[in-house]
């Protein structure tokens, strides 16, 4: 049964990975695997057996979810945007309550006081809905004559936003002028992008995990203060407009419609 539920939260990973404004981090939050995957990635060799029974369905998720869901979850945002971008955000706050239960649980040793953390969660929040306006001013337009080692470079930054949850990876595309590129190389399939691109992912994601995984040992409530900072900023980026009431009524029911459906996965 986890085997199955590990592919499915895989295929959401990978589809969330290549839509703007969604972090792979917070999916990851969501469906509370964050910190298990950062220990089966760093300390893999400790335990094979499980780690690999962990990692498999949800690299093979993931591999759906990029290239055969993709399209099928573009339909949705961009025919049904309201209450897609609703439903996400739903999920997102469904998640909050567990997150902040779990400050209480872990404490510190050189800070444990919860009060401690606001000026972190506050910082991280700011920049999560700092993010929304970058994502508005930034062009998609790709930069010319892009080398191996600068795609492998890109892939190395795109990282951080797969492993910090609430920061887009692509805003981070975007500054670098590889987002349309990196977007048509999926469809395509075009290896020789997306093989530089995933070597950096790959380095990069092990770097920032492991700094992370750091910061969660020794500044366990900080950092997941920080963590929510960002999950929460991130809503902006995928909160939609809306111009009459019943768009509103719609937002706020597909919002509840999220929230209950992971607050039922909460308690499972």
């Amino acid at each position: 049964m986890n085997f199955v539920s590990n592919i499915f939260k895989g295929i959401a990973l990978g589809a969330g990975s290549i839509l703007p404004g969604i972090s792979s981090g917070v999916l990851c939050v969501i469906f509370g695997i964050y910190e298990k995957l950062l220990n089966s990635f760093l300390y893999f060799f400790k335990d094979i057996r499980n780690n690999i029974k962990f990692l498999l369905p949800l690299i093979f998720g993931i591999g759906l979810g990029v290239f055969l869901f993709s399209n099928f979850l573009q339909f949705f945002f961009a025919t049904f945007p309201i209450q897609t971008n609703s439903i996400f955000i739903g999920l997102i706050l469904g998640t909050i309550p567990s997150l902040v239960k779990n400050l209480k649980l872990k404490k510190d040793t050189k800070h444990s006081s919860i009060f401690s953390c606001i000026p972190i969660f506050l910082i991280c929040f700011l920049i999560g809905v700092l993010s929304v306006v970058l994502e508005n001013i930034l062009p998609t337009s790709t930069v010319s004559n892009i080398s191996f080692i600068y795609l492998v470079f890109s892939g190395f930054l795109m990282s951080i936003g797969v492993v910090v949850p609430g920061v887009s990876s692509t805003i981070i595309l975007m500054l670098l002028g590889v987002y349309s590129l990196y977007l048509n190389s999926i469809s395509t399939l075009s290896f020789n992008i997306l093989i530089p691109i995933g070597i950096g992912l790959i380095l990069g994601s092990f770097v920032f995990m492991k700094l992370i995984k750091i910061l969660l040992d020794k500044f366990h409530n900080i950092t997941f203060s920080g963590i929510i900072g960002f999950s929460i900023g991130s809503l902006f980026i995928i909160f939609p407009s809306f111009n009459s009431v019943i768009e509103f009524l719609i937002i706020i029911s597909c919002i509840l419609l999220g929230y209950t459906i992971s607050s039922l996965f909460e308690k499972k």
